[in-house]
């Protein structure tokens, strides 16, 4: 089972009474106030949670897995959440 964008906003308004439109708006408020800042280079700490942050990988050399000719890959920036203790003791209970 798959949560998607369009539940948590259903949960939203039927927890908040707040009609669909609205919460799809808060909703979509935060997902880009985090990718905002992500993309300032800065950190996004939801403290029991977790954290959201940039990760660097440098530039190396991969290989074409169809034809095994060496490929450079450039360097590159990945998002890495990393999950906040409450988070973590909920998971493993």
């Amino acid at each position: 089972m798959t949560m998607t964008k369009a539940d948590l906003v259903e949960m939203i308004a039927e927890r908040s009474d707040l009609p669909r439109k609205q919460a799809d708006e808060v909703v979509q408020v935060i997902l880009d106030s985090i990718i905002g800042a992500l993309s300032r280079g800065e950190k996004v700490e939801l403290r029991g949670f977790g954290s959201f942050r940039i990760r660097r990988r440098g530039e190396r050399n991969g290989r074409n897995p169809k034809t095994g000719d060496r490929v450079h890959v450039p360097p590159k920036r990945i998002p890495y959440f990393k999950p906040g203790k409450h988070l973590r003791e909920e998971l493993l209970q």
